[in-house]
């Protein structure tokens, strides 16, 4: 019951797609995403619970239509084991409220981590730095 209780409240408070990407882990549409092209400084967040997860310094042009990050805020995401679709992949969450951000991968900036942290862009919200 309280599970159900608790999905109600997303269902509320995200649109269709973010509960769908969020609470359910799908994944949006490539190149479709409104962040995928915010060059600002700032900080990308949660949608869902508003934690900071992303600095725009970590942000790069991988060129594959999702958002990515070379890494994350230290402590706000975590890494699950995802064996979905027929395939191993490590899926990105959210570490404050669980919400699927999308997948990491090992072809990002050698000159960084190397990493690629995949993220669908209605997972995130973004707060501009203030001048």
């Amino acid at each position: 019951m309280v599970k159900k209780i608790v999905e109600n409240g997303w269902k509320k408070k995200l649109t269709p797609e973010q509960y769908r990407v969020l609470r359910q882990k799908g994944t949006e549409m490539p190149f479709s995403g409104k962040l995928l092209t915010e060059k600002r400084d700032g900080m990308f967040v949660c949608a869902a619970c508003g934690a900071e997860l992303f600095d725009s310094k970590t942000k790069f042009d991988s060129g594959t239509g999702w958002p990515s990050f070379d890494k994350a805020k230290k402590g706000a995401v975590e890494f699950h084991e995802d064996v979905s679709l027929g395939m191993y992949r490590v899926e990105v969450t959210c570490a404050k409220c669980g919400g699927h951000l999308g997948h990491v991968f090992d072809d990002g900036p050698r000159e960084t981590t190397g990493k690629r942290l995949c993220i669908n862009s209605c997972s995130l919200g973004f707060k501009g730095k203030k001048k």
